[in-house]
């Protein structure tokens, strides 16, 4: 069975809970949302493609949890709340079942960080998913990439590599460990720490393209250049045990989709920084520092310094997409 396109948005709109803060949701031109008194509003947008962003055999429940989680990561590395969002769908057909399965997955995500439905819009062609996330933060407190300053620690949460290992192995026809697929197929967006570093951090982005392309957006806007330790890399134990070092660097610094922070903060901020794991944040690892110039350098163990076979993700020139 197959829905019309109004039949499809009233589908979506009986699984959404009512909220004081929507004053109007899903079903006119526009919503009409309440800011809380003295915020600034925060707004990402991001577009998902089968056969770009994700492999054309993803679970629908897991492209709509990666749909909100990309644009809640762009949140969270600003230091916002998240709020609300709207949803744009293209799909081959309006199919009932794939479409529960995908809202399955998105309001379980939206629901963990209590951000409402609101809008969107649906049409019919090849799967493409854009999501618009708005959140709130305090005046002046919003996280920035123009922040950073030289003597700053430069910091990530988690791990990094998993989900582009776990790209690569499918890529490859191989089997990927579930750990790895999980961090390919479900990301976990950053926003209690994002929350609580813009309270501590200079500088703050979100690790979408790959550690060293997104942290050189910090030091092209800051005026600054980074030094990076490889052997500081976080890497998890499933990595490790199906990559060898060289591998899992170029996982590491270019492979993209890990959507962790990374982060820069003062060298006297360590301690409170250190505490945020502790209290029940996502881990957090030290991998180099902020100096005067321009430009990233990455140093092996011995001090060498070690030149990537890509910097990151270019959506222009990627050769090796999610088909």
């Amino acid at each position: 069975m197959s829905l019309a396109e109004f039949d499809l948005i009233e589908h979506i709109r009986r699984r959404l809970p009512a909220r004081d803060d929507v004053v109007l949701g899903i079903g006119d031109d526009a919503a009409l949302l309440r800011l809380p008194e003295s915020r600034q509003l925060a707004v990402t947008a991001d577009t998902l493609n089968a056969g770009v962003h994700f492999p054309h055999a993803t679970a629908p429940a897991d492209i709509g949890w990666k749909a909100l989680a990309v644009n809640l990561s762009d949140l969270a590395a600003m230091g916002a709340q998240p709020a609300w969002c709207t949803l744009a769908l293209s799909l081959p057909k309006a199919d009932p079942d794939w479409l529960d399965a995908f809202i399955d997955g998105f309001l379980e995500l939206a629901l963990l960080h209590r951000t409402a439905l609101v809008g969107g819009d649906t049409t019919r062609g090849p799967l493409s998913i854009s999501v618009t996330a708005v959140g709130w933060v305090e005046p002046g407190k919003a996280l920035r990439r123009d922040g950073a300053q030289p003597g700053d620690d430069v910091w990530v949460t988690g791990t990094l590599g998993d989900a582009a290992a776990a790209l690569r192995l499918w890529q490859a026809g191989l089997p990927a460990p579930d750990a790895l697929m999980a961090r390919l197929d479900r990301p976990t967006p950053r926003v209690e720490t994002g929350r609580t570093l813009n309270a501590i951090a200079h500088a703050c982005i979100d690790l979408s393209d790959g550690l060293l392309a997104d942290l050189g957006h910090i030091c092209t806007r800051s005026s600054v250049a980074a030094e990076i330790e490889l052997d500081a890399l976080p890497a998890s134990d499933t990595l490790r045990e199906h990559f060898d070092q060289s591998t899992r660097w170029q996982l590491q610094t270019g492979g993209g989709d890990d959507y962790e922070l990374c982060f820069t903060a003062p060298a006297q901020a360590r301690d409170a920084i250190a505490a945020l794991a502790r209290e029940g944040a996502a881990s957090v690892s030290r991998i180099g520092r902020l100096v005067a110039g321009a430009g990233i350098r990455a140093f092996d163990a011995n001090g060498g310094c070690w030149h990537p076979e890509r910097a990151g993700y270019e959506h222009f020139f990627r050769t090796d997409p999610a088909v």
